[in-house]
């Protein structure tokens, strides 16, 4: 199964060196029956870019509250047995959890697919989104436009191997 989990660059570094993706267990986004219903298709590639870009959204969450990290939103797609993935059925449509699974075990590094990253360009509209995005939980309609600006940016595609060159 595939499942995105939400970073950003210091702790991608963190779980390049520690050979893991935490914190364990590491909250993550998947295709799950819920997101399925929402997303209303039965194209997987849709389905699997619409928990991307969960996984996109919970990353500048993390940038919000970490505010010495680069501005660019960082995910990790990985392949994991289905077993290892939970999801709460309950709040299947909930929007807050689309897509919101719990993974039951520690992720070794060594399972990476692939990591997405902001492109550089994207810093400046990261940025301003991670700040407005308190402001957006409370309804304010103009920083829900600042934040809706950073998913303007698509993210890119990195093999596992390119890992080094992002951190470095």
């Amino acid at each position: 199964m595939r499942v995105y989990i939400p970073t950003t660059l210091t702790g991608l570094a963190d779980a390049h060196k520690a050979g893991e993706l935490g914190p364990v267990p590491p909250d993550a986004f998947a295709v799950t029956p819920g997101l399925r219903e929402w997303y209303v298709s039965d194209d997987i590639e849709e389905l699997e870019y619409a928990a991307l870009t969960r996984a996109a959204q919970a990353s500048l969450r993390l940038l919000a509250v970490d505010p010495d990290a680069p501005r660019r939103r960082v995910v990790v797609a990985v392949e994991v047995a289905e077993t290892a993935v939970r999801f709460d059925p309950d709040r299947g449509l909930d929007p807050s959890a689309l897509g919101a699974v719990r993974l039951t075990r520690p992720v070794p590094f060594s399972e990476a697919a692939a990591v997405h990253v902001d492109a550089d360009d994207a810093q400046a509209d990261v940025s301003a989104a991670a700040a407005a995005l308190g402001a957006a939980d409370t309804g304010d309609d103009d920083a829900q436009f600042t934040v809706d600006g950073a998913e303007d940016h698509e993210l890119l595609w990195y093999a596992t191997q390119e890992i080094p060159n992002l951190i470095g």
